[in-house]
């Protein structure tokens, strides 16, 4: 990258490049991402690109390093792919800024802005154990999914860059996704008057 043209290293053909805001929609399961994520998609159809990331959660990208890096430049990639199209993506999946931010993709976005739905644990727990047993939520795994909960909510808003967090254990859906659409509208209004200064 060369301000907002893509180099190429052998050549030095260099190309347009849309460098635009991610949005990352995260926080445990059962918050209520894959909830909120169709109907905001819905609503903000035409403005962005709303994706699900489990969708790319395959065998060839399931590495066992720590953060899945593989996995995790994929989804960068085709973020990045999909901003040439001029039309922002929000991200709908796990991650937190210490698995993207030191990426090499990282350098194909302006900014990544996270917002983590979280919920207070002996809620999600509840949530976890009423899904289906095909679903492969045993006790140790929703253990980690609490003590990554916990985490976000301690630490979160101290990342950087910061997550910002809002709690679901008691909101309608509705209501939920009315305030992550009003981050989506905020992050971009913010950073389309950033790119007019």
């Amino acid at each position: 990258m060369e301000g907002e043209r893509l180099v190429c290293v052998v050549c030095g053909h260099r190309a347009a490049f849309h460098r635009l805001p991610l949005l990352a929609l995260t926080g445990p399961s059962a918050a209520g991402k894959s909830t909120v994520g169709p109907e905001l998609a819905r609503r903000l159809s035409g403005e962005v690109v709303v994706l699900e990331q489990d969708v790319l959660w395959t065998g060839a990208l399931r590495d066992d390093v720590d953060g899945h890096p593989a996995f995790r430049s994929t989804w960068l990639r085709m973020a990045a792919m999909i901003h040439q199209s001029g039309r922002p993506v929000v991200l709908c999946g796990t991650v937190v800024p210490p698995e993207f931010e030191p990426l090499p993709e990282r350098v194909f976005f302006s900014d990544i802005h996270y917002l983590a739905l979280v919920a207070d644990s002996d809620v999600l727990a509840r949530r976890l154990r009423r899904r289906p047993a095909w679903r492969g939520w045993d006790e140790p795994r929703i253990a980690e999914m609490l003590e990554f909960n916990e985490w976000l909510r301690r630490d979160g808003p101290s990342l950087a860059p910061p997550v910002e967090l809002f709690d679901t254990t008691s909101v309608p859906l509705g209501e939920s996704v009315a305030y992550v659409e009003r981050w989506v509208r905020r992050v971009l209004a913010d950073a389309a008057g950033s790119s007019a200064s």
